[in-house]
């Protein structure tokens, strides 16, 4: 296989990682700390992938959010997700409308906040699944149905979920269909002694940071394509089939553990993300070719979400990271099989 990319390519390459870098530097304006959460909302905006991000509240992942879209120069909408919000609230629908010119009446379609490219639809799981369902088409296809129309949304178009993983008091988890259409699902965790001091000096004084945009929307489509040109070697590709396979129970050479601890194992869409996402990380880190290393750092926040464990498993106290580590150890080269 030639793994040697075009003069053109590297030259793209080179500006992307820089354009980067001066995204996060921006961002690190409004946001202390979290590097390697912002770094994996930057690895699914150049795959073309979606994010569901986990953490209590307070931990500025609307702020992240939000900062991130001011960066790119892409249109923004937020939705705080309610148990009464109605799909017709995020898509849109037909309204009746006078025709001055003609005169009489005709159904004319009001767009909602979908129609956006960055849409962060904030505690997603307060919503039934009915409302949840809606996003669906829109993240799969990027176009939405209205009765017998059909509507492109503008491209690039990112859904940045956020769920709060401690009250589950009136939440409706969302259907194993719409996890699996996340590239990620991050973790966020809460920040150092010294971040949390800077956080105090930055958000209690009379001192406001504005982010200036630096890449438009064309610019990050054509890293999008980029993205899809990085080679993603032999031995690379048989490590994402290795491991993916080894966590569905279903397989006959399925380790017995794994049949014990995992009810549901991931589906194809698994194999094809960590590829995607070992690719734009690639990028980012100043290479051209996909690495295990790559493959290692994702393999969490690609893999959490597509697992169901067992109910033993989850009465042991194991999580889908550990599962997941011990999956890792077992098929990955003996120097690099910690996650």
């Amino acid at each position: 296989m030639n793994h040697q990319p075009k003069p053109s390519d590297l030259q793209l390459a080179t500006e992307l990682r820089q354009e980067m870098q001066d995204v996060l530097t921006a961002i690190h304006s409004k946001v202390v700390g979290q590097q390697e959460t912002l770094e994996q909302l930057l690895i699914a905006l150049l795959a073309g992938g979606h994010c569901l991000l986990e953490g209590a509240p307070g931990l500025a992942k609307t702020l992240m959010v939000r900062s991130l879209s001011q960066a790119m120069h892409l249109k923004f909408s937020r939705v705080q997700f309610t148990p009464d919000l109605m799909p017709s609230d995020i898509i849109g629908t037909d309204i009746i409308q006078e025709s001055h010119e003609h005169g009489g009446r005709k159904l004319v379609f009001q767009s909602g906040p979908i129609f956006t490219q960055i849409l962060l639809a904030d505690e997603i799981n307060r919503t039934p699944p009915k409302t949840q369902a809606a996003l669906l088409e829109a993240m799969q296809e990027h176009s939405v149905t209205v009765g017998r129309e059909t509507y492109r949304l503008p491209e690039p178009f990112f859904v940045l979920a956020t769920q709060n993983p401690i009250e589950q008091e009136g939440t409706y988890p969302l259907p194993e269909a719409q996890r699996d259409r996340f590239l990620l699902q991050i973790i966020v965790g809460y920040p150092s002694r010294q971040d949390e001091s800077m956080i105090m000096d930055l958000t209690t004084g009379n001192i406001e940071n504005e982010i200036e945009p630096m890449i438009e929307a064309e610019q990050l489509l054509r890293y999008q394509r980029l993205v899809r040109d990085v080679p993603l070697p032999d031995n690379v590709k048989n490590l994402i089939l290795d491991f993916v396979r080894i966590l569905r129970p279903s397989e006959n050479d399925s380790p017995d553990w794994v049949k014990d601890c995992i009810q549901w194992g991931p589906g194809p869409r698994a194999c094809q993300h960590l590829a995607l996402a070992g690719k734009a990380r690639a990028l980012l880190k100043g290479r051209t070719v996909v690495s295990v290393a790559d493959v290692q750092a994702l393999a969490l926040p690609v893999l959490r979400h597509r697992i169901v464990i067992s109910f033993s498993a989850s009465a042991q106290g194991l999580t889908p990271d550990a599962i997941l580590t011990k999956a890792w150890t077992q098929v990955a080269p003996k120097q690099v099989n910690a996650l």
